[in-house]
């Protein structure tokens, strides 16, 4: 009896043993991936309770969410031979567990590879681009990065992995460089300003030129016109005149002698006339 009971206690611990060998939990964002003497077999992405053949496959995790790659700052040259820094990162995940672990076996060999494969494409294609077009206002860099991540997609695909996104961050001046790229933008600012400056200069002459000719015209006109008034003025007056005189001839001719008066007597001269003139019975009220 006491036997029986050792050998049921036997059977119910490897009970224990061979299920819970058998079971395995498959989490919200992770592969689990069934090996078998060291092959991928299959794997599971669905969360829940799954099982595997105890003792003889064995299960490893694998992320099933996106990652990111930080690419070290590589020096490259353009197609002008120029050198520049790129700094970029790449966006991936896993899709298909049995190919990726049969071709890189981990996670940190994967990036390895991956940043060899983003390097060697980047490289290449700004290797086709001249450095002043990389770092203008009217880059085609969006342009550039989508080039880049369907070329990196395209070759890692068959490797259980989906290139999602590479992107360039920046594109900088190697240390040693980047003084004398400045100086020259300077010069080339100070050429710009210049330049401004002399466009302004011609720009100013030309509106003093033409407004100067304005008033040079206005002011002709206004003397003209002031010309043509006077004469006009004048003619009037004479006709005035000359209406006074064939009216009471008489009585002008003693106010234009009194209005000569006024011009004869200015600074108070000392005049000689005759007793008996005309001119000087007037004045002596005869």
């Amino acid at each position: 009896m006491r036997k029986r009971w050792i050998i049921i206690g036997i059977s119910f611990v490897a009970a224990i043993i061979i299920i819970s060998g058998s079971l395995f939990i498959v989490r919200e964002g992770e592969y689990k991936v069934v090996m078998k003497f060291g092959e991928a077999v299959r794997y599971m992405e669905q969360p829940g309770i799954k099982m595997k053949i105890p003792f003889v496959e064995t299960v490893t995790y694998l992320p099933k969410h996106q990652m990111i790659y930080d690419s070290k700052p590589t020096p490259i040259l353009t197609k002008d031979k120029k050198p520049i820094v790129v700094d970029n990162y790449t966006v991936w995940r896993i899709n298909d567990p049995q190919k990726f672990l049969r071709k890189f076996q981990s996670v940190a060999y994967s990036q390895e590879r991956i940043d060899a494969a983003v390097y060697s494409t980047v490289r290449r294609k700004l290797s086709e681009i001249e450095y002043g077009n990389i770092i203008s206002e009217n880059t085609s860099r969006g342009d550039l990065t989508t080039q880049i991540t369907n070329e990196v997609r395209e070759g890692m695909e068959q490797n259980g992995i989906e290139i999602v996104d590479v992107r360039i961050k920046r594109t900088d001046l190697p240390e040693e460089n980047k003084q004398s790229v400045y100086s020259r933008m300077v010069s080339d600012r100070q050429a710009i300003a210049a330049r401004y400056l002399s466009e302004g200069d011609e720009e100013s002459r030309k509106i003093t030129s033409k407004a100067d000719r304005a008033a040079t015209e206005l002011i002709a006109q206004a003397q003209a016109d002031a010309k043509k008034i006077l004469a006009d003025g004048e003619q009037q007056a004479a006709k005035i005149y000359n209406d006074a005189y064939g009216k009471n001839p008489a009585f002008y001719k003693m106010y234009r002698t009194l209005d000569s008066y006024i011009t004869t007597f200015q600074g108070e001269p000392v005049i000689m006339l005759p007793i008996d003139s005309e001119y000087t019975k007037l004045i002596v009220g005869q």
